[in-house]
């Protein structure tokens, strides 16, 4: 039991006295920021020279330092990453927590040996995401914070990753990294480090004919879950994670400090006794709860997804308000963590002995480090004493030691200057520092460059359609002579929205390359009338391509409804490929084609979730997919310049290009359940309306064959206004796909959507959006 490997207490800083608090309470490890790429744009951060000497702070105690470049980053930004990265790097890094695939590959590229942590704001929620990034250089997951326990342990067991999950904090309400709900409404993003939260703003909610009362239906109760200790130890995760790099020091060194203890009390109860022994005999006492509970706590607690897969409970209906501090407790905080510094204890040993060298010696641990200067004089008047030695040679002042033992020699009546004396000892810190720095580096860091496993460069098996050149286009509004290379892409969800776009093709063949992406649910729910289903198929195919959409989120529940789903698309011969919305989709197909070694591999194009703004993003895209689809969040100009680099560039010219002209944006996509928390699980899908406080409406799909929801703007994302097109597209140089979703839409307003993009009819909704064409994110 005693070699049990121990789980790491990983404690947020976002100022140097959340650092130093953190450190002195127990931690193990400490995520920061700099002053660039957080995902906490609005905290107080570090600049260089803080950082800088954070990591040789930590090291010096044996703590570890993760540094957070956990946004999405534009070209432009990419080309500051090297310079802001380097001086980290150099002074020893542990690692970078990272969500840009672009930044992923530039880190292992630039930058061999930094370990890499995947972000929870990836997404990734199976073992086939964290095994693909794996291969791809990862060294540890932070998986999203939706997953039980179950989950977890088959993630770490499948993917041989190490896996980070919280325990403790504020929780969002989507999954992270695919919330656009501030970004579209107010142009601060999520993936930017400026969410503005309106999660936890009042709504109503109308479901099954009737409306609830204004409440927080969005805004999750705090994580604590220092009661189940002894279950996640059990579960394999190697890192515990305490969120709040925006909360004040008290709190990071409280935590830290409940926790620290916790942990090391079931330790020692299982060098004891049987693990399930030692859980059932693991205790929190009062005290530790009643402090928990009263530091920095959004309304209430509640353990999180680790044993549920939502519920009412989780929710802090009545209001998002953080409670009052116990100041009392935050003052003994104060005093015991952040208003002094951990240092190490020191053995000093002085020798002045008169025409010897001077000699002064520092020890920690089996570390030693010694100064000596010029032989010792005799005293002409007054010598030195033991006591003038002891008091020069202790004041460690600034340094991160204390002296916890003396032992000089020294003759009666020797001499020597003080000043002298200060400088010994300056050199016996600063050679004792350098050794215990270089001890850790040999132990902890990588010096080799990480390895990664070579993945098949998928996108030499361009699509027909895709690599079309020289054709005409589709007649209406976006026609021109001059507009860019494009082909059609139409997103369905249901049988009646299928035949809606299979029957306006018929009427209307266009002369340009389409396909038609249907709805992975959509095919499993009609695939046991295969022969009258795949009729259909055929008939609305003909002249075009259809792939089949993965949902949003994959989980290890989905494992079933992916293999039948994958077996019968790949069995039919009727269809191209799939959609593909995650990176644990990704990796399901990577590793279903390599274990089932079936010939040619079908098609893969991403959707907008998997971010790609930049590059070295798309570089990588290119090994993994055949196609990408531009992100909502950058403006008109950036997608066209990322669009235009593609044929520039040998590996990424053969990566094919997609916009969205038309869609319901998905704001949020949720584990909670909005039509369970107002009332029951209706166990069936189901549209539900979500109210603010303008009586905006934003409609709901509960999708209880996954149990998850979707939360779609409350207008329509379109560009049909006539210049929207021709104007920016006109400019791209390359294939650019236009692409339309019908999500909620009637057949009836499917036609009258066609009819207004390709045929000039007046557009059918009274409101819309353009998002972020123009004004882009910060």
């Amino acid at each position: 039991m005693e070699n049990h490997r121990r789980i790491e207490l990983l404690a947020p800083a976002g100022n140097a006295a959340g650092f130093y608090g953190a450190v002195r309470a127990g931690a193990d490890a400490v995520y920061l920021a700099g002053n660039q790429f957080g995902a906490r744009a609005y905290a107080e951060n570090f600049s260089t020279d803080e950082l800088l000497e954070c990591i040789r702070y930590g090291h010096l105690l044996g703590r570890k330092i993760y540094l957070t470049v956990n946004t999405l980053l534009k070209n432009q930004e990419m080309n500051r990453l090297y310079d802001y990265l380097a001086p980290f790097y150099e002074a020893g890094l542990d690692a970078v927590i990272v969500q840009d695939l672009g930044v992923l590959r530039f880190i292992r590229t630039h930058f061999p040996g930094l370990k890499i942590h995947v972000s929870t704001q990836m997404t990734i929620c199976a073992g086939w995401g964290a095994s693909l990034l794996r291969d791809m250089g990862a060294s540890r997951i932070v998986p999203a914070r939706e997953l039980s326990l179950r989950e977890l342990a088959a993630m770490r067991r499948q993917s041989g990753t190490e896996v980070e999950t919280f325990i403790h904090g504020a929780m969002c309400y989507c999954y992270s990294g695919q919330c656009l709900f501030s970004s579209i409404l107010g142009g601060r993003s999520g993936n930017r480090g400026r969410c503005a939260q309106p999660c936890r703003l009042p709504y109503s909610v109308s479901a099954g004919g009737a409306e609830c009362k204004e409440c927080y239906p969005l805004s999750l109760k705090d994580m604590c879950t220092i009661e189940h200790v002894p279950q996640l130890v059990e579960a394999g995760i190697d890192s515990f994670k305490i969120e709040g790099r925006m909360k004040r020091p008290e709190y990071a060194a409280g935590v830290t400090d409940i926790y620290r203890r916790c942990i090391d009390k079931y330790y020692e109860l299982r060098s004891k006794m049987a693990p399930r022994e030692a859980a059932k005999t693991y205790r929190v006492s009062r005290e530790d709860q009643k402090a928990l509970a009263s530091l920095y706590v959004r309304s209430g607690l509640q353990d999180g997804y680790y044993f549920k897969r939502n519920g009412r409970d989780m929710v802090t209906m009545d209001s998002p308000a953080y409670r009052e501090s116990d100041e009392e407790l935050l003052a003994r905080i104060r005093e015991k963590y952040t208003d002094s510094h951990l240092k190490l204890p020191v053995t000093v040993r002085a020798s002045f002995h008169a025409g010897r060298p001077a000699k002064v010696e520092l020890e920690y641990e089996e570390i030693s480090a010694v100064a000596e200067a010029d032989p010792v004089e005799r005293a002409m008047k007054q010598p030195i004493t033991e006591e003038n030695v002891r008091k020069q040679l202790c004041r460690l002042g600034d340094s991160v030691f204390y002296a916890e033992k003396t032992e000089i020699s020294l003759d009666p009546d020797c001499f020597y200057p003080l000043k002298q004396m200060n400088e010994l000892r300056r050199l016996a810190v600063a050679e004792l520092e350098q050794k215990i720095l270089l001890a850790g580096k040999c132990q902890d860091r990588q010096e080799a460059a990480t390895e990664t496993k070579v993945i098949a460069d998928k996108s030499a098996a361009l699509s027909a359609e895709a690599a079309t050149d020289n054709i005409s286009d589709m007649p209406g509004k976006i026609s021109d002579k001059n507009a860019a290379k494009h082909g059609y892409a139409f997103y369905v969800r249901t049988l009646e929205q299928l035949e809606a776009v299979g029957e306006w093709i018929a009427e209307n063949p266009p002369n340009l390359p389409w396909r038609i992406y249907i709805d992975g649910d959509l095919i499993t729910e009609e695939w046991p009338g295969t022969e009258t289903f795949c009729r259909k198929l055929i008939l609305i195919s003909s002249g075009g391509t259809l792939f089949a959409a993965f949902p949003y989120i994959l989980r290890e529940t989905d494992r079933e409804y992916l293999e039948t789903l994958y077996t019968k698309v790949k069995e039919s011969g009727i269809f191209q490929g799939f959609l593909v919305r995650s990176m644990d989709g990704l990796g399901f197909l990577h590793e279903t084609e390599e274990r089932l070694s079936m010939g040619t591999a079908m098609s893969c194009r991403t959707d907008a979730g998997i971010y790609a703004w930049n590059d070295s993003s798309l570089e990588e895209l290119s090994a993994l997919a055949d196609g990408f689809c531009l992100p909502y969040e950058l403006n008109a100009s950036a997608q066209r310049h990322l669009c235009e680099r593609l044929s520039q560039n040998s590996l990424t010219k053969k990566l094919s290009c997609e916009k969205i002209i038309y869609s319901r944006i998905p704001m949020m996509i949720t584990a909670n359940c909005l039509r369970k928390t107002v009332g029951e699980c209706g166990r069936g899908p189901d549209i539900v309306s979500l109210k603010d406080r303008y009586r905006k409406e934003f409609p709901v799909l509960t999708n209880c064959l996954h149990c998850m929801n979707i939360i779609y703007n409350s207008v329509p994302f379109s560009l049909h206004m006539e210049g929207r097109l021709s104007g920016e597209l006109a400019r791209v140089k390359g294939h650019v796909d236009l692409r339309m979703d019908f999500t909620l839409e009637s057949p009836g307003e499917i036609r009258q959507l066609l009819d207004a993009f390709f045929k000039g009819a007046a557009f059918p909704q009274k409101d819309y959006t353009t998002g972020h064409e123009k004004r882009g994110v910060e």
